[in-house]
């Protein structure tokens, strides 16, 4: 790769070509958590955020009503800082000199103007529409004017509350080497390989970052086999793709012997999505929203597809290992990501700890640089999805440039593809892998409590009309 392919696949702003492609999908802008009195106690006095996104800066509120607003941050007037606002409970004043504006962007009040003034019909600070689903506010940040597509059917999506939780971390690096490490089949082998196994147990809704303690479905000579034993006893899997309306479908076969494959199924969601097997009974979805070309927030949705979620034990569990209200991992840089020699030595691959191994993923993403720099990169065989990818992204940057429809979710034609996407991960007859995988993510959605009385084979709407008329404001 050269460095004006590299600059066009990271550089995020408002005026550069992926930024406008990234601008055609929903984007990740704050956990609702993020308003929580009792995780954050300055929004119960005043529930005002400063944000970056997408290289924006932007302000974020909530009034009284429990609507969501979502604006520019400079003030429309003179263009002072509209985060240090006053929350009126009706809208949002600059101190400037007292402009008023609503979660619309609709200009309230211009007090200092004479008696009959008519220039706040006139104004109207850039608001985006906003959407809440599964404890996530989304931004649409298209044209001014322009109609967003629905958000996808995805599991992560249509389960209900209960199911479902959301947390979220910062990165300091560009958006793309964050998703490229997440959709990489063979690094679980070695970034994440412990070098000796434990007792297995069923992490289930009490991982943190135990995932590869656990074990694969599926048994050897009737013996189950944890994740870490697969992972380093077979190190060289046999990667493959297939093209899906949301991406990509990536399969991973790590043959055990004549009659037994490993196999796990994963999925690429174009632009920055990847969604993953936790456990048998549970998937990760991870977003991938930029801030800015050098910082990145991760988003996490995990869905259950079997009892309800303890979202308390789930966020206090994950809170030991990033920093509120702002998310920040304690691992970094600026402590080597807690590396200790000792432990390389003798239970990980990578010496950045056990508990939590979100760390690692954090270490190869960071440790590449604010923004890697890819032409000096040798790719091999293993690197055919990142490959891939590159490609595809490249091609929808021309496409959006030329004012053509943006691929995959983006396009709201076909939202009625967009359902699961489905994993797995497990241990498969070798000659029926196929089948047998698919057999397993079928039996995973049909016994899943909330799928069996859910609206999922009911179509997607895909009104954007009304869409558009939901996502102005957001009830809490």
């Amino acid at each position: 790769m050269n460095a004006e392919q590299n600059e066009l696949i990271t550089r995020v702003g408002p005026d550069t070509p992926c930024g406008a492609l990234l601008r055609s999908y929903w984007q990740p802008a704050a956990l609702v958590d993020e308003f929580n009195p009792a995780l954050d106690a300055r929004t119960g006095k005043r529930p005002v955020k400063a944000l970056r996104l997408l290289g924006q800066d932007l302000v974020l509120f909530r009034d009284e009503q429990g609507n969501y607003g979502l604006l520019d941050r400079d003030c429309a007037h003179r263009g002072a800082d509209l985060s240090f606002g006053r929350a009126e409970g009706d809208g949002l004043r600059c101190p400037f000199h007292g402009w008023k504006f609503d979660v619309s962007g609709r200009c309230m009040e211009t007090p200092a103007e004479p008696a009959g003034s008519k220039l706040c019909d006139r104004v109207k600070q850039r608001s985006y529409p906003l959407q809440e689903k599964s404890g996530v506010l989304f931004a649409w940040m298209g044209p001014e004017g322009s109609t967003p597509p629905p958000l996808p059917g995805f599991d992560c999506f249509t389960a209900p509350d209960t199911h479902t939780f959301a947390f979220k971390g910062l990165w300091n690096a560009n958006w793309l080497q964050a998703f490229e490490v997440g959709i990489d089949p063979a690094h679980p082998s070695f970034l994440h390989r412990f070098l000796q196994d434990e007792e297995l147990e069923d992490i289930g809704q009490n991982a943190a970052g135990k995932q590869f303690r656990s074990a694969s479905a599926g048994a050897i000579d009737g013996e189950q086999w944890p994740m870490t034993r697969i992972m380093r006893e077979f190190a060289q899997p046999e990667i493959s793709f297939e093209t899906k309306p949301w991406g990509m479908q990536l399969t991973a076969l790590r043959p055990i012997n004549d009659k037994l494959t490993h196999v796990r199924v994963t999925n690429g969601i174009f632009p920055a999505t990847f969604v993953i097997p936790l456990s048998e009974t549970m998937t990760i979805t991870q977003m991938h929203v930029p801030v800015d070309d050098t910082h990145t927030y991760w988003y996490s949705f995990f869905t259950s597809f079997a009892g309800p979620l303890d979202r308390e034990r789930m966020r206090a569990q994950r809170q030991q290992f990033i920093s509120l209200p702002d998310y920040i991992p304690n691992a970094g840089r600026h402590n080597n990501w807690g590396f200790n020699a000792d432990e390389q030595r003798t239970q990980t691959y990578l010496g950045m700890g056990e508990e939590d191994i979100n760390v690692h993923d954090q270490w190869a993403v960071e440790s590449m640089g604010a923004i890697q720099d890819r032409t000096r990169e040798h790719l091999g065989s293993s690197d055919k999805v990142i490959m891939a990818n590159r490609r595809a992204l490249i091609k929808a940057i021309a496409t959006v440039q030329e004012e053509g429809i943006a691929p995959g979710i983006a396009d709201a034609s076909q939202a009625e593809l967009m359902r699961g996407p489905d994993t797995v991960d497990g241990i498969a007859p070798a000659g029926e892998w196929s089948a047998w995988w698919q057999a397993q993510a079928r039996a995973k959605q049909e016994n899943a409590p909330w799928v069996k009385n859910s609206v999922r084979n009911e179509p997607v709407e895909s009104s954007t009309a009304a869409l558009i008329g939901s996502t102005r404001k957001v009830t809490r």
